[in-house]
């Protein structure tokens, strides 16, 4: 049988419990998809200051090129879908499960991450052609980023993985400097002249501008990043020399993101390489941080708030298609809304968050999660 290959000086032993800092961590990132964007944007509406504008900018996407708040959340989940992965893989070979049935267990959850995304893009209005061959949204690329990064963690050791990293960022920064997209040279990153998209266009057809088939694969590199950090926080290293290798890496991810940025722009769209190491080294510093505080120093009750809605993650997202939270807002406070005065654009999108969480809350009380 195939052992799984592993961080050096792991434990044999592995931990029971879920490691909190984890589920909170992807609660955090989840928060402000499900609406805390919407909610704290609202502040700017009530209190106009440079700070309350400030922080509505930041909860905005960089139009192409540039680094905002926001192009910070989906690869921060994408990185804590990877940390997860040691731990699940290595648990499940401590159970005696052969890796034929892990290989089923990746292939089916993807599979369902996969549907999950069709099913949200109107997979049952049969349009089918309108989805293409290569689904893009968010969900298809938690599937693909999930598949491809749960096989090379199956089967490589976590120096090999950070060899993969570092080849494919490197590829794709050579590619698209080097390789010329005909009608506009190399190295052009406009949008219609850049390679990744050329290439979407050229694989994908017309649609292919804003499916992102190229800019999946630095992406997958995002997902593996995720997976060192787990091999690291799995080590027999103590806490605090965790956190600091957590700090010490992302600084040094943050350091050669920017710079690398002045040669190849950080940007979301295209999931360039500088991008991929400068959001990655904000998700470690984000780590380090909740494992210190939840994991070290054992201050657990405040995050409970983002635990419910961490370990509900992927169906908060999904259910929020079938549920209009919007239109419960709306029926319990609107009334409050309309008599609120200067306070009232934040009411509503309060309210929409209050009703997401309190329907986790519910799930979670009751000990019902939804595992994909």
């Amino acid at each position: 049988m195939k052992k799984l290959v592993m961080l050096d000086e792991e434990p044999q032993d592995l931990l029971k419990e879920r490691v909190t800092s984890i589920d909170a961590l992807r609660g955090f990132a989840m928060f402000w998809i499900i609406g805390g964007e919407m909610l704290f944007s609202s502040l700017a509406k009530v209190w106009k200051n440079p700070l309350t504008e400030t922080i509505s900018q930041q909860l905005s996407h960089a139009k192409w090129e540039g680094f905002h708040f926001q192009d910070l959340i989906f690869p921060l989940f994408l990185f804590i879908l990877g940390a997860v992965l040691p731990f699940s893989f290595a648990k499940r070979s401590q159970r005696g499960e052969s890796s034929d049935k892990i290989y089923l267990h990746i292939l089916k959850r993807s599979a369902v991450l996969l549907l999950l995304g069709l099913l949200y893009y109107n997979l049952l209005d049969f349009r089918w052609q309108a989805l293409g061959w290569f689904p893009y949204g968010v969900l298809p690329r938690v599937a693909f980023c999930y598949f491809f990064a749960a096989i090379i963690v199956m089967n490589t050791s976590w120096r090999a993985q950070m060899i993969i990293v570092e080849v494919i960022l490197v590829g794709y920064w050579l590619a698209s400097i080097l390789v010329p997209v005909p009608g506009y040279g190399a190295g052009v990153f406009e949008k219609e002249g850049c390679l990744a998209f050329y290439l979407d266009r050229v694989i994908l057809g017309a649609g292919g501008v804003n499916e992102g088939f190229i800019s999946t694969f630095p992406a997958v590199c995002t997902t593996l990043l995720g997976a060192l950090s787990g091999h690291w926080l799995r080590s027999n290293r103590s806490g605090g020399r965790k956190v600091a290798g957590l700090v010490a890496a992302g600084l040094l991810c943050l350091v050669v993101g920017y710079f690398w940025g002045m040669l190849f722009p950080i940007n979301k769209k295209l999931w360039t390489s500088s991008y991929v190491l400068f959001a990655g080294g904000w998700s470690l510093l984000l780590l380090a941080m909740f494992y210190w505080i939840i994991d070290v120093k054992g201050y657990k009750k405040w995050a409970f708030f983002f635990v419910v809605i961490g370990v509900n993650a992927i169906i908060i997202y999904f259910i929020r298609k079938v549920i209009d939270f919007d239109a419960i807002s709306q029926f319990f406070l609107n009334g409050i809304a309309t008599r609120s005065g200067s306070v009232k654009p934040i009411i509503l999108p309060l309210g929409t968050v209050m009703a997401e969480w309190l329907f986790l809350w519910f799930l979670y009380r009751r000990k019902i999660f939804f595992k994909v």
